[in-house]
């Protein structure tokens, strides 16, 4: 959670900035009694409050006071008995909203509401939404349009769908669907540059698109508890994916075995000739294309093989045993599928329950396959 603190270091300034009326079994009565109490002082110093937690109460709403706190940064409403987020929300320059665990419906966010905040002071200020645990029946199309936001939860509802107009989301770091409703991906959520962790797990999603390879940034996807009974063979391409999980789904332990291998051109043949050879020309020998080119070479994995590859390669994945319970599928980059090496014989056909990190050389270095 990416949460707004000031400039300051000074522990005291912080808890001055800071309204905290989280788990004192508040109604909306007594809450606006407090901020409205003449002793407290609270409307006074309202422009000096930069974050409000009313988490853990009995609020079925929001005081009309807010609107006061014109400074409010973080605003945590988390569970609560909230059926409605009223418009005095749109009006608070937020970098965080947590309304988790409430009874929000999809009427409960109007639809001007978060285009509100994203056009609020000229641009968007919203940066983290968290709207778990609530009664959505479908993804909240509003929140597309906040183009700057970093992250979003919405695990924990009923949504059966995700908006194909997701892919407008450039600035998504964290996007969370857990626990909903969902059966189909669409192809957009492979448009989104910047995403790091995409958690899908609890749903009832049966295939990946393609489309998943292009996230070339994501480290984290948790597909655990669906109905996927094979991964796309793309999804190998993931180069800084860490986190993979997958356990209680109906996956086939082997879900590729050799991919596909388009003939070498003759640039790439003549490339591995002359690496083989061991010659090493100049730039005045051959034209520095072919130098840069001849120095792109990659090794083949193959610990028996000294050959190289340029752009024609074979990608192979390789059933791992991993500290004796599952096995790890991963990806190898070889120069020819006869340096594929024969797999050993697996220890189960089903994956063991297990949790572990692998070591830091494995492609993924966290599966977890219980």
């Amino acid at each position: 959670m990416e949460v707004y603190t000031s400039d300051s270091s000074d522990t005291d300034s912080r808890e001055q900035k800071t309204l905290d009326f989280g788990r004192m079994s508040l109604d909306l009565i007594t809450l606006e009694d407090h901020l409205s109490s003449p002793q407290k002082g609270l409307l006074k110093a309202s422009g000096d409050i930069e974050t409000m937690l009313l988490n853990h109460n009995r609020l079925v709403g929001l005081p009309r006071l807010l609107q006061q706190f014109a400074n409010l940064k973080v605003l945590d409403l988390s569970s609560n008995a909230i059926t409605s987020l009223p418009d005095a929300v749109c009006q608070l320059p937020l970098v965080t909203l947590i309304a988790k665990n409430n009874l929000l419906t999809n009427s409960s966010l109007p639809k001007s509401l978060l285009s509100k905040l994203a056009n609020n002071g000229g641009g968007s200020t919203l940066k983290e939404l968290n709207l778990s645990g609530n009664q959505l029946t479908h993804f909240p199309e509003q929140v597309t349009e906040l183009r700057q936001l970093k992250y979003l939860y919405v695990g924990g509802n009923k949504i059966s769908s995700i908006s194909k107009d997701i892919w407008k989301m450039q600035s998504l770091h964290v996007l969370s669907l857990g626990g909903n409703l969902i059966s189909e991906v669409p192809e957009a959520v492979g448009s989104l540059s910047q995403l790091q962790a995409l958690v899908l797990c609890d749903n009832l999603i049966e295939i990946l698109p393609t489309s998943i390879a292009r996230l070339k940034n994501l480290k984290s996807l948790l597909l655990h508890k669906n109905r996927m009974r094979h991964l796309p063979k793309d999804i190998v391409a993931l180069k800084n994916l860490t986190e993979l999980s997958l356990r209680d789904n109906p996956l086939v332990v082997r879900f590729v075995q050799d991919m596909a291998l388009k003939p070498p051109t003759l640039l790439e043949l003549a490339g591995r000739m002359v690496k083989a050879s061991g010659q090493r020309p100049g730039p005045y020998d051959i034209p520095r294309t072919l130098v840069e080119y001849l120095n792109s070479a990659n090794c083949c994995v193959n610990p028996n093989c000294r050959g190289v590859f340029f752009d024609n390669r074979v990608e192979h994945i390789k059933f791992v045993d991993f500290c004796g319970k599952y096995r790890v599928p991963l990806l190898q980059y070889l120069c020819s599928s006869k340096c594929i090496e024969p797999e050993q014989p697996a220890r189960g056909s089903v994956p063991a329950a297990s949790t572990s990190n692998a070591s830091s050389g494995f492609m993924m270095r966290k599966v977890l396959l219980g």
